[in-house]
Parts: C-alpha cells; sequence; structure tokens
C-alpha cells in the first residue's frame, strides 16, 4: 500500500520512516537543505538577532537565538566549550583617587582593596591542549566586591571576530577541530576556519590581531587585557558614560617568535601556566592597571564607526586611556580544579555603577555565559562553590535545586510577602539597589544589521598600517602559514581577497608565499553571510575609510608607546652557559648584577650536579642541554674559560642553543673566550653573530661593563631587526 499524503500523516507515521527521513535530511552533511530549527521551522536569518531597532536591545522573544545558543552552550561537559585550558590566581584590587565622577561602584572608590580571582586561558584548545597555541587568550577577573559578585569577563585583543553573538556557535564550530576526524588541535590553520573566514568580512580586524605578535605572548605576566564590549558607567547621580575596560601589564607588552613557540610546545606545552605559578611562589607578583576609555552618551555616534560593533576599537589617540586602579596577583590556588576549572565567570554578574550597551555581541553573550554554566557545573547552585561565592550576604526567595548547599529557615519564601514582614525587600538606589541606565528604545522588530555596523576593512587597515616592519613580516608569515594549510584553492582565494580589501601589498604578499596571484574582486560577492530576502546594503562593505592613518598604541614594538618606561629585566630568564673549566668568578659577578635588577640566572652545562672552575671554584649546575632549551629562556650568556668553552663549542647542543637564541632575536652576551661559541654558532648567511644588533661581547672576564651593556639589551627584549636581515624566526 502506498504511504498517506505527507500532510495527512501522523508524528508516528513520519519518525523512522525512510522515505520522509530522506526528504528531511536530504543529505547526511546538510546540501541542498534549508536551515530549520530543531522543531523543523525553516529559519529566514540566523545571522542577527531579533533586536527593538537596529541598534536597539535584543529580545528575549527571539526563540531561534536562544535554541541555537543553548544547543551550543550544553554541547560539551565538563570541560568548556571554549576557553577551556586555563590558569588563575588569587589577588587584589586597589582603587586609585576619586573615580566617583565616573561610577558609583564601591570597588571603584578612593583606595577600596577588593579580592579578585583571575583566569588566563587559551580559546580553542581542550584542556590537553599546548599554552603556546597561535590563539586569542581569555582574562577574565571576578572581583569579590562589598556589594557583590563583579565578573569583567575579556581578552587579551580589543575586538573580536563577530558583530552578533547568534554567529557565535558558527564560529566556534568553524575554528574547532574538523568534526569528522578532530584535527587539527588548538589550531585555525584549516579549512573551516578559513571558510568562515573568507565569507565573513567582519573577522577581517580580528583576523590581523590573530596573525600578529598579539597571539603568541611571552607570559601572561607580559600581556594585555581588554574588555572587549562597550559597557556603561554609571555616578551616584545617574549620570552614564560608555568605556571601554584596558588591562595594561606593568611589566610591558612582549611576545615570542611563531617558531620558538612551536619549539615550546615541544618541550613545555604548560610554559604559561608554569612561569605564572612560579613567580607568584617567588614573590615576583604580577601586576596590571585597570584603565577605561570614557565616551560621553552625547558623543556615542561622533565617530566614522560604531561603539557598539565589538569588531571595532577606539584608537587611544582618540580617547585615552584613565587609570582606575591596580591589580596584584599574590597567591596561586590550592586545588586546581576546586577553584580554576570550577570558577564561573558570567557578564550578567555586575554591580551597581556598571551597566551594559546595546552591543549585540554582548547581549547575547549575557544569555549565553549563564546558560553554559547552568549545565557545566550541574545546575542553578553553581554560585554556592566557594570558588563563586559573593562575600556580599545573599538573600532571596531562591531554594532548592541541584547540589543545594544553603539551608535556609522559615516558611516564606516568596514575595511580596507579609508572614516575614516583606522580607527580604527591595533596595532603592539610595540604599545599593542596582538600577540599569533610563534609556529610551523603540524600534521595529527586525533582525537586520545596524548599517553603522558595515565597514569591516577600515580598522583592519589601520592595524596594519600602525604595524612596524617587522611586525608586518610576522602577520605575513602567519598567514602563509595557515593558508599552506588550507586544502581548498577557492577558499585560499577568498581569504586573499578580503586581505586585499584591507592593503594591498598585504595581500599581495601573503599571496606571493602561496604561489598565487591576488585574485580580481570584480564580479565576487564578499560576503555570502546574509539572508536570503536580506538587505545587501546592511552587510557589503565600503571602501576603506582614512587609508593612512596609524595608532602608536597598537604596536608592541619595544620602543612603542605601549612598552615605553618598561625596560625592566625583572623576572626574565637569563641562561648561562658554561661546563668545567669556566670563569665561575666572572659568573658569579654577572649573576649577581643581573639578579639584583629582578632577573633568574641558571646554569646551563654539559652534565649535573657541580660545575668545576679554572680556579677551584665550584657553582650549582641547574640544567643541561639535554633537559632544557634556548627557547626557554630570555636571553644567553656565553662564560669565558678556554676549557669550558672548548667543550661547549664541540657539543652539538650548545651551539643549537645559542644558533637558536640568536635565530629567534634574543639577546646575547659573551666574555673572553666565550666568544668563540658564539661564532661557532653564527647562522651561514646571515649578518656577522657579532656585530648583530643585541650581541654584547667583551675580551676579558672583567663582567662590569659587559653587564651593564646585557641588561640594557635584555631590556629591550627581542632585536626583530635581525628579521630583516636573512634571519629566520
Amino acid at each position: 500500500m502506498p504511504d498517506k499524503p505527507l500532510a495527512k500523516q501522523t508524528h508516528e507515521d513520519v519518525v523512522g520512516n525512510p522515505k520522509t527521513d530522506e526528504m528531511a535530511m536530504n543529505r547526511e552533511d546538510g546540501y541542498g537543505t534549508f536551515l530549520t530549527t530543531n522543531q523543523g521551522l525553516r529559519v529566514n536569518d540566523d545571522q542577527n538577532q531579533l533586536k527593538a531597532g537596529e541598534r536597539g536591545p535584543s529580545l528575549l522573544e527571539d526563540f531561534i537565538y536562544r535554541e541555537k545558543m543553548t544547543h551550543f552552550d550544553h554541547e560539551r561537559i565538563p570541560e568548556r566549550v571554549v576557553h577551556a585550558r586555563g590558569v588563575a590566581a588569587h589577588g587584589y584590587f586597589q582603587a586609585y583617587d576619586d573615580n566617583a565622577n565616573l561610577s558609583r561602584a564601591a570597588f571603584l572608590q578612593p583606595g577600596a582593596v577588593t579580592p579578585v580571582f583571575t583566569r588566563f586561558s587559551t580559546v580553542a584548545g581542550s584542556r590537553g591542549s599546548s599554552d603556546l597555541a597561535r590563539d586569542v587568550r581569555g582574562f577574565a577577573v571576578k572581583f569579590y566586591t562589598e556589594e557583590g559578585v563583579y565578573d569583567l569577563v575579556g581578552n587579551n585583543m580589543p575586538v573580536f571576530f563577530i558583530q552578533d553573538a547568534i554567529k557565535f556557535p558558527d564560529f566556534v564550530h568553524a575554528v574547532k577541530p574538523e568534526p569528522h576526524n578532530e584535527i587539527p588541535q588548538a589550531a585555525s590553520a584549516h579549512d573551516t576556519f578559513y571558510d568562515f573566514i573568507s565569507i565573513n568580512p567582519e573577522t577581517t580586524h580580528m583576523l590581523l590581531w590573530v596573525m600578529s605578535d598579539r597571539s603568541l605572548p611571552r607570559s601572561l605576566r607580559m600581556m594585555e587585557g581588554f574588555g572587549v564590549h562597550t559597557f556603561r558607567l554609571v555616578n551616584a547621580e545617574g549620570k552614564a558614560r560608555f568605556v571601554k575596560f584596558h588591562w595594561k601589564p606593568l611589566l610591558g607588552t612582549h611576545s615570542i617568535a611563531w617558531e620558538e613557540a612551536q619549539q615550546i610546545s615541544g618541550k613545555d606545552p604548560d610554559f604559561h601556566r608554569r612561569d605564572l605559578w612560579n613567580n607568584i611562589e617567588g614573590g615576583n607578583y604580577p601586576e596590571w592597571e585597570l584603565g577605561v576609555q570614557v565616551v560621553e552618551e552625547e558623543d556615542e555616534r561622533k565617530f566614522d564607526f560604531d561603539i557598539l560593533d565589538a569588531t571595532k576599537l577606539i584608537p587611544e589617540e582618540q580617547v585615552p586611556v584613565i587609570k582606575l586602579g591596580k591589580m596584584v596577583l599574590n597567591r596561586n590556588v590550592d586545588n586546581y580544579f576546586a577553584e580554576t576549572e570550577q570558577v564561573a565567570f558570567c557578564l550578567s554578574h555586575i554591580v551597581p555603577g556598571v551597566d551594559f550597551s546595546n552591543d549585540p555581541l554582548l547581549q547575547g553573550r549575557l544569555f549565553s555565559y549563564l546558560d553554559t554554566q547552568l549545565k557545566r557545573l550541574g545546575g542553578p547552585n553553581f554560585h554556592e562553590i566557594p570558588i563563586n561565592r559573593s562575600l556580599a550576604p545573599i538573600h532571596n526567595n531562591q531554594r532548592d535545586g541541584h547540589m543545594r548547599q544553603t539551608i535556609n529557615k522559615g516558611n516564606v519564601a516568596y514575595g511580596v510577602n507579609k508572614l516575614n514582614h516583606g522580607y527580604p525587600q527591595q533596595a532603592k538606589a539610595s540604599e545599593g539597589g542596582f538600577t540599569s541606565t533610563y534609556e529610551r528604545v523603540e524600534g521595529h522588530k527586525i533582525r537586520l544589521r545596524s548599517k553603522s555596523f558595515v565597514d569591516h576593512y577600515s580598522q583592519a587597515r589601520l592595524f596594519w598600517n600602525s604595524q612596524t616592519d617587522v611586525e608586518k613580516m610576522h602577520i605575513v608569515k602567519a598567514l602563509r602559514f595557515e593558508l599552506s594549510h588550507v586544502q581548498h584553492d577557492e577558499i585560499r582565494e577568498r581569504t586573499v581577497l578580503q586581505l586585499s580589501q584591507v592593503a594591498h601589498d598585504l595581500a599581495s604578499r601573503v599571496a606571493e608565499g602561496l604561489g598565487m596571484a591576488v585574485p580580481s574582486a570584480n564580479g565576487v560577492q564578499l560576503n555570502l553571510a546574509v539572508p536570503a530576502d536580506g538587505n545587501v546594503a546592511h552587510y557589503q562593505s565600503g571602501p576603506v575609510k582614512n587609508a593612512d592613518a596609524s595608532s602608536a598604541a597598537l604596536s608592541i614594538a619595544a620602543d612603542s608607546p605601549i612598552n615605553k618606561g618598561k625596560g625592566s629585566i625583572k623576572t626574565r630568564q637569563i641562561a648561562i652557559l658554561a661546563t668545567d673549566g669556566a670563569d665561575v668568578a666572572a659568573i658569579g659577578e654577572l649573576m649577581k648584577t643581573l639578579m639584583e635588577q629582578g632577573a633568574q640566572t641558571a646554569i646551563v652545562a654539559t652534565h649535573l650536579g657541580t660545575l668545576k672552575g679554572k680556579d677551584g671554584q665550584e657553582i650549582l649546575i641547574n640544567w643541561t642541554f639535554q633537559n632544557t632549551a634556548s627557547v626557554l629562556f630570555d636571553a644567553v650568556y656565553v662564560a669565558g674559560g678556554a676549557s669550558s668553552v672548548q667543550k661547549l663549542t664541540q657539543d652539538a647542543d650548545a651551539v643549537r642553543f645559542v644558533n637558536e637564541a640568536f635565530r629567534h632575536c634574543k639577546p646575547i652576551a659573551a666574555s673572553a673566550e666565550g666568544v668563540e661559541l658564539l661564532k661557532a654558532a653564527a647562522y651561514p648567511g646571515a649578518t656577522d653573530i657579532l656585530s648583530a644588533d643585541g650581541v654584547v661581547t667583551s675580551t676579558d672576564n672583567k663582567v662590569a661593563s659587559l653587564a651593564k651593556d646585557f641588561s640594557k639589551a635584555i631590556a629591550h627584549h627581542r632585536f626583530w631587526s635581525r628579521e630583516l636581515k636573512a634571519m629566520p624566526a
């Protein structure tokens, strides 16, 4: 008997019917089908949230967004979907002078000291991945304020890949290991990521940040942090201002080389976590200043970009950063799982004096963060886990739920009530009650992006223009590496086409390394991620504005404004290469000079135990060439002593140690006979190692003068100029 018409079939008839299954699925990979909800409803637009007007707040009515995001938030347990690999520490935040004109928040008032818990993380990799992946770093701070918990959740980059939170699951699915083979781990160099990038021009600005030196921090202690979104600060009079949050490290902002990062991943995949732990244990407490860029509400639209667009930053030349206070991390966790793994950050955790903007990425993430914790930590009582507990007393009518720990007394668990005399009662603003910023909002219910979000290339061009020649070279090399791992030629072509909209020299240099020409933009739709009946004018980016503009604050070169006045050698790791027969007296003098300035030194030799000097003196050896590597140090010194140097020049590992340090543009010093090891390690075809930038030598063992010059070189961090002289890094 033939099947009944589909329209007349019951639910039971349809489920399990091979023909209707085929009609519903078409193909297992979804090719040729329409996008639907989990109930089969065809979706017209899942790239924009439903909002009250183009720039208005997102609406809770948006069931398409909620279904998509809820499923995404609950996809993996117990590991975080993103930011799975993290490290955290306790500390405190101390406010500077009077910030009351900006915010009524208690933790920002003069001299206020607030306990904090800060977690750093990579984004794409699993818990078992390497610290040194090319990736964004999470930078999340939990303030245990007297008014409740405030979570400032951000990254080490001020912008993001997408403009609307409804696209977040798509972005993460694209950058994660490809689902058919779970490859590659913690890496963006593959087809699905660049397929997404190449058809979503809004990602272009952030792509350049991730391909830059910012994605390879020297340490978490030398990394900036940003709130990414535009928030509001509100003072006691109710005056609200838009703000962008910044964390500025007091040690400066520094990076490493990509080749070096790859080697560190093999030598010590816990490099960043170990560095943070060891320095806190050693009393070298990391410090950051919290600052804000402030925009008056009446100036919201004065820029040539939209401050509600998370793919844009506000150049510091236009709006300087005002310092509000300093954070110090001074205590490691007692238990990784109980604290670092179970800490729950939520953007919706705010306090009076802080409020949200209508940034559509922020609006959607307010739901997503909370929803994720409900699944990952077992239910609605995750706030009772010790690391998440508020220091402020908790009084409300919430009861029961999975893993409830509070034992509430009494027979009243509702409001408003008379049996308990109305308690707990609502607090007036004057009594510390939170009130949302008063804002007039009106508009049609619409799934449409504001036209003010459309410019996708101007700030990418600004970032490119702001980089030094070496930093530009690193971006080009990173893109060549990434795109060389993409197997589909059309994805490479689309990506290079996007780059050509930013700067032709960028695109042509990347294309040259891939053996391809820069494709023509004629007749090419640069953004395919639009609804079937969407207005392309709302999505198609126009030409670059202010093509010659630059911002010095976007470079992290040693002499850039971001590192000005931060030329310290504090906590830098210095390898001292020596073995039996070395000049121990000179080694001791150099170590004393460097350690007095806060540097950390270690003897690296051909064997463990004790090094016997040429004059009978002895010194303890820390490492050998077999159990450490130059990539784990910031600088190298080769000690004098004819017998020692002769042995080192005949040791291939010792020669390679110096060679790699030179390749990676690190400061190098040698005294007396130690110079011979530098000569043996010289890279063929490169500038003479002895005359290269950042190489300090002396002809005798009197190290006082050498130590001074070496310290200055270490404070410079890296001498990337070597790369411009045919030195591969």
